[in-house]
């Protein structure tokens, strides 16, 4: 019989709907009967696309005696913690206190005032490799609970003495300057693997925040060693089997130091993020691999990822048939069976297709020789085997989605839409194709029109046309961010005046009240134990971080003081922890790079004309230049970057690049844009790096 988690949305906690245990979704109910019966708390954090969940919910969960421990002793609490964000931001945090380790599955012990006093991650339903049965840190818990009551809550205290700590006050502040990215890039540069990229050992994760903040110091400084970072970095993820080389777009992370093994799951943020990051780099180098990397995560992403209303899925899962991987690997015999034989060859030559395999017998594919060195060792033209490639590409591609496949998890996350949005619409307009524009306006409606309740708040997801949760600081933040970015793409207001409304809700709700910066919860947000405010980028950046970045340009179009506020106070008091420990502050040090050099906007004036100044400006790499769109001498109000901007006598459109309310000369055609562009300076000391 189902228990009580039948009647939930998220696809994660519906996997968890026939478990023995006594599974509550997280509510008053299950708070209130653990504090009518004095009993603990056992919460269950975890995610869909999580493949030591799914172990753990095997190997314990389904398990009648584990559940029936679980059952007498506590009030068992399941947590999807891509809708709840903030409760598995407390949580994990506790643990990672009390045992210096976190991740999923996230399992926490409460009293039954919801107070951490112990917890961990995955354990086994037996004593293995040096760590408890799951059984046997049951009845440890149970026991202390029963008979040392006042040690667990002495232990409680001090963690919620911390958690309080950790989330209130401000840190000791510092001054805003460039050293600070530069003692950044000198810390990233000691911790960068010169031959496979990306930073520390394994297991390796894109860090896309961390890339953001190469792009722009990049551009701001010419600095080589942050170029060799970043392309190092993105050649060697394209090339790895952590990228998808025949679907497209890429896995959560790799086991390894290569790339090479990944873990399976696709997640929409690391492929928002890796679309954004990849489509930059190629803006800033020109190189062409950087644009197919784009271009296929995008095809992915409509192909795989689209819902019917036109938002986007959270996640696959890293299993299909019950074994991680099975989906993406081949065997010698099938591309052999599958192919051609000059195409066979040419496949396990070039992706690395061996008897052996590279996992558990089969094969990743992943680029282990280079076309360029094929051809020169065939004497066969490059392009001759590019086509030959890509036939055979279509067909094992065509082959594998006959396959079982990975599990969807079909929430659509807000926040996650917002960094799809960004992407899929500033890709669309570089590449010239209206599709993926297309598919950003569609996403960005669905979201405005069911996400936004009546009195204005906004939702965390929707599933299945049903808007659920509260919406937290990073989806207000994160979808304003993109609809700025489909404004860029399109000239359609509408999209600015979104933001500007997203923007105006985050210093009305989420302001923090005795610090710099913002809570990750609304004021009227149910209230937990703490309310959270989370000050570090991660897998994906924090809502703090993107916040003072959309501030920020919005401060360019407004002339707002205000909100420069915001971005310098908070800046201004992680100024240490930023040069110090780089990899937990990229998009926060991206965000600095802006208030280093000199912003400017491009403000393009005309009808459809535009269009052909618009193309000239996005193929180029400009991070510190905002594009807007100028609107009538009447319809300005309270935009006035963008009012009065007359078209010069016989052009139909015109480009005016301004810093400030001090505008240069309007040009109207793309050569003299591009001049304007290549004469400005990038840095306040006035130092050039075009």
């Amino acid at each position: 019989m189902p228990n009580r988690l039948a009647t939930e949305t998220s696809p994660y906690l519906l996997q968890h709907q026939h478990n023995p245990v006594d599974w509550y979704p997280w509510g008053a109910e299950a708070l209130e009967r653990a504090r009518r019966e004095d009993k603990p708390i056992l919460v269950s954090i975890g995610y869909s696309a999580c493949h030591w969940c799914h172990v753990m919910a095997h190997e314990s969960f389904e398990d009648p005696g584990i559940a029936a421990l679980m059952n007498d002793y506590f009030v068992n609490i399941k947590v999807d913690r891509e809708e709840r964000p903030d409760i598995d931001s407390i949580y994990m945090t506790a643990v990672q206190a009390m045992s210096r380790q976190g991740g999923w599955p996230l399992n926490v012990f409460l009293t039954s005032e919801a107070v951490p006093f112990f917890g961990g991650t995955y354990w086994p339903p037996v004593d293995r490799q040096g760590m408890p049965g799951f059984p046997k840190v049951l009845e440890a818990t149970h026991h202390a609970w029963s008979t040392n009551r006042d040690n667990v809550r002495q232990t409680a205290s001090q963690v919620l003495g911390y958690l309080s700590a950790s989330a209130g006050g401000a840190p000791a502040g510092g001054e805003l300057s460039g050293a600070i990215a530069d003692g950044a890039v000198q810390r990233l540069w000691a911790q960068f693997d010169q031959e496979w990229g990306g930073f520390g050992r394994a297991p390796k994760f894109p860090q896309a925040s961390v890339l953001e903040f190469m792009l722009r110091h990049c551009r701001r400084t010419g600095d080589e060693r942050a170029l060799e970072m970043l392309t190092v970095t993105l050649d060697r993820m394209a090339e790895g089997g952590i990228y998808d080389h025949l679907g497209g777009g890429f896995a959560r992370y790799a086991v390894d130091g290569e790339w090479l093994v990944p873990h399976f799951e696709k997640m929409l943020y690391d492929n928002a993020q890796l679309m954004s990051v990849y489509l930059d780099a190629w803006r800033l180098t020109g190189r062409e691999g950087y644009r197919r990397v784009v271009e296929e995560t995008a095809d992915w992403t409509l192909r795989e990822m689209r819902s019917p209303d036109g938002g986007f899925y959270a996640a696959l899962d890293a299993d299909s048939e019950g074994v991680e991987g099975k989906f993406y690997v081949w065997t010698v015999q099938e591309v052999d069976d599958l192919l051609e034989p000059d195409e066979a060859d040419l496949v396990k030559l070039h992706y690395g297709v061996t008897e052996s395999g590279n996992f558990e017998g089969q094969s990743i594919l992943h680029v282990d020789r280079p076309l360029a060195g094929l051809a020169e060792s065939s004497g066969e033209p490059a392009t001759a085997l590019t086509e030959r490639l890509d036939r055979a590409r279509g067909k094992l591609l065509k082959t594998r989605a006959g396959r079982v496949r990975p599990g969807t998890d079909t929430k659509i996350i807000v926040s996650w839409n917002g960094l799809m949005i960004g992407a899929l619409a500033s890709a669309g307009v570089a590449f010239g194709r209206s599709d993926l524009v297309e598919a950003a306006r569609a996403a960005a409606t669905l979201v405005l029109e069911q996400g936004i309740r009546e009195h204005g708040s906004l939702a965390r997801t929707l599933t299945a046309g049903q808007a659920s949760g509260d919406g937290m600081l990073e989806d207000h933040a994160f979808l304003a961010d993109g609809l700025l970015a489909l404004y860029a793409a399109t000239g359609e207001h509408r999209w600015l005046e979104h933001a500007n409304d997203l923007a105006k809700s985050i210093v009305d709700r989420f302001t923090h009240t005795d610090g710099p910066g913002f809570f990750d919860t609304g004021q009227d947000h149910e209230q937990l134990i703490i309310r959270p405010r989370e000050l570090q980028d991660g897998a994906i950046p924090c809502g703090n971080s993107v916040a003072i970045d959309v501030l920020l340009t919005l401060v360019h179009l407004r002339e707002d003081d205000r909100s420069s506020g915001y971005v310098n106070a908070l800046l201004s008091s992680i100024a240490t922890p930023m040069a110090e420990h780089p990899t937990a502050f990229g998009r926060f040090l991206a965000v600095l790079e802006r208030t280093q050099a000199d912003q400017r906007q491009l403000v393009l004036a005309g009808g459809p004309e535009v269009a052909d100044l618009r193309t000239a400006f996005v193929a180029r790499y400009e991070p510190f230049v905002t594009l807007a769109y100028a609107m009538g001498r009447d319809d300005g109000e309270g935009w006035p970057t963008l009012g009065n901007r007359p078209i010069p006598a016989g052009a139909s459109a015109a480009a005016f690049l301004c810093q400030g309310m001090t505008c240069l000369p309007p040009v109207t055609s793309p050569p003299d844009l591009i001049a304007q562009l290549d004469a400005a300076p990038y840095t306040k000391s006035g130092q050039s790096t075009g």
